[in-house]
């Protein structure tokens, strides 16, 4: 039998996977950090002109978790399972629900798209990033 054959599986899958997760875990958190920024700065800002809207609710209700969005709001985007968990980016709360008619528009109002172009813009950076940092998390593990 070749020698060190016990250390190697063991290096293989004990060190690798979970540095490779921890690494993959950090990049899809800022990825998902630039993207619900982008779209927070995208948003529009309802005036004051209707006093049950607080101005400002929408772009405070933007926001990404791991796993479910909170109740109450739309699920704007939703990664692959990493370890048993997703990331999810969401918009929307009691106050700002109205976040998917900002969004996509309705009859009587135009689109006014916050999400979207932030993901479109982002999506390679991120994907990227993800990809390098799982690329390097090998390397090092098989060092």
């Amino acid at each position: 039998m070749v020698e060190g054959l016990d250390s190697l599986r063991r290096k293989l899958t004990l060190a690798i996977p979970y540095r490779v997760l921890q690494r993959t875990r950090a990049a899809m958190e800022k990825g998902a950090s630039e993207i619900v920024d982008m779209a927070r700065s995208l948003a529009p800002v309802l005036s004051d002109h209707d006093p049950r809207r607080k101005a400002g609710a929408l772009r405070d209700s933007i926001g990404w978790t791991w796993g479910d969005a909170p109740k109450g709001s739309i699920v704007l985007a939703q990664s692959a399972s990493v370890d048993g968990m997703r990331i999810t980016v969401y918009a929307g709360d009691s106050e700002a629900f109205y976040a998917r008619w900002v969004e996509f528009g309705t009859q009587k109002m135009a689109a006014s798209p916050f999400f979207f172009p932030s993901y479109r813009t982002l999506r390679k950076r991120v994907k990227g990033r993800i990809t390098r940092e799982m690329k390097k998390a090998i390397r090092e593990g098989s060092k």
